[in-house]
């Protein structure tokens, strides 16, 4: 495959993949339970969540590693296994995508504020993050995809970060909420003129408060970065509880109407986020192809 960046320089869509956490919780992932300790105790359901992603069109895969940093990592007792988490998830997701596809190690937030909102310090963010890039890179990904940030200093921390061990391609998206803001205030514009210049291949907005959202961040970013590669990665909607369960309310050919509007506004790497599943991503690729 030719690199990535060649690709989106190129033109070309690149089609994602959907949800991994709602997945695997469908999978018998139990609540409070690292997603990443399934990459050693129960890969075959990994595994299978990667090559449903394939099968449905995804050109580029997130390794099961989102909470895979050392801060996240050591609320759940598992720091000290950090490396071979991380590894073990890039060398899943390589295994199935086999040439295929593109592998992307899948870099999420601490859960922790920075200062001064929080107690985090900005350079052990960036030591967090350097040490499970360090890892992904080590299990072979192609590239490195930072999402749902919503704090523009710990983004530019796990930029940082990411770039200390490596020069691969590196994505890195934000999660939006109502009046096209994160939850710390961050504007689609602010989010594009402070990370773009800092290397990325493409950048852009996942998860967030659905679809509506994705109009006024795509149409910021572009009118901010004419020329970037953008990326819309929305959730199927919005949750709600039924009978104790959460659901989506955006099915795979509703969400997938919706494509050729994302690609409109300039989007060019374009998957689901929470509650979609492979049938959402293989309407998507059909609809777009």
């Amino acid at each position: 495959m030719q690199d990535i960046r060649t690709w989106l320089q190129s033109g070309q869509l690149l089609i994602a993949d959907g949800a991994a956490g709602t997945m695997l919780q469908g999978m018998g992932l139990q609540p409070g339970q690292s997603p990443e300790l399934w990459n050693v105790e129960n890969p075959d359901a990994v595994r299978s969540l990667h090559r449903a992603y394939l099968d449905a069109g995804s050109q580029v895969i997130l390794t099961n590693t989102f909470g895979g940093n050392r801060v996240r990592l050591a609320m759940a007792g598992l720091v000290e296994r950090l490396a071979e988490l991380n590894r073990a998830g890039a060398a899943l997701a390589r295994e199935e995508a086999a040439g295929r596809a593109y592998v992307a190690g899948d870099i999420g937030p601490t859960g922790e504020l920075l200062r001064p909102y929080g107690k985090l310090e900005y350079a052990d963010a960036v030591a967090a993050f350097r040490a499970q890039a360090a890892a992904l890179v080590e299990g072979g990904v192609d590239l490195l995809w930072i999402e749902t940030m919503s704090d523009l200093d710990e983004a530019r921390a796990a930029i940082e970060g990411v770039r200390a061990v490596t020069d691969l391609p590196l994505f890195c998206s934000l999660s939006f909420g109502k009046h096209a803001r994160t939850i710390m205030g961050v504007s689609p514009r602010q989010a594009a003129e402070a990370l773009w210049p800092l290397g990325l291949a493409a950048v852009g907005a996942n998860c967030g408060e659905g679809l509506d959202v994705m109009t006024p961040v795509l149409t910021e970013m572009r009118a901010a970065l004419p020329a970037a590669a953008l990326i819309a990665k929305p959730n199927a909607g919005l949750p709600r509880l039924v009978q104790g369960q959460t659901v989506y309310d955006l099915g795979p050919e509703e969400l997938a109407a919706h494509a050729p509007g994302l690609v409109s506004l300039g989007a060019q790497v374009i998957g689901a986020c929470c509650g979609s599943s492979p049938q959402h991503i293989a309407a998507l690729a059909a609809r777009l192809r």
